[in-house]
């Protein structure tokens, strides 16, 4: 028996655990695609197994779909992603992920003593901002947000 070449939207879905409403998202913001076929029905190359596996791996540690949808564009379409293709993809997601990290860790210390809102209300805050003073640093959380490099 020959291995099957395409896939249905149901199969896709099936092999790759996402909701065929999440591969229809997918495909209408272009990251992965798919053919018609004369009947009008979805058919997928099996190259889009990796393509969603990499979607919900970068989804999962924060890549925002514009920023997956920039690095599934640098790939070659209809080849399945090689360990060499996740390498790049990943390497370039490195400094972010890294930037998110020290952001998530600055976050979970400071927690329990300042949200670093700069609010000047709470008297018990250790952080407190007299005299409004972050305000000249910008708006939102000042305290508690990492330096963009």
């Amino acid at each position: 028996m020959a291995p099957v070449k395409e896939l249905t939207v149901g199969q896709v879905a099936m092999r790759s655990g996402v909701a065929v409403s999440a591969l229809h998202f997918y495909e209408a913001r272009g990251l992965i695609r798919s053919h018609r076929t004369s009947g009008n029905q979805r058919r997928y190359g099996r190259d889009v197994l990796r393509r969603v596996a990499i979607i919900r791996v970068a989804q999962e540690v924060g890549i925002s779909l514009a920023e997956i949808a920039a690095a599934l564009q640098s790939l070659p379409e209809g080849r399945t992603p090689t360990r060499e293709d996740w390498n790049l993809l990943s390497t370039g997601w490195r400094d972010d992920l890294d930037r998110k990290i020290s952001q998530l860790k600055k976050l979970r210390d400071g927690l329990t003593d300042c949200i670093g809102c700069g609010c000047m209300s709470i008297d018990k805050c250790p952080l407190r901002n007299r005299e409004d003073r972050l305000s000249a640093q910008g708006p939102g959380a000042r305290r508690l947000l990492v330096a963009e490099p």
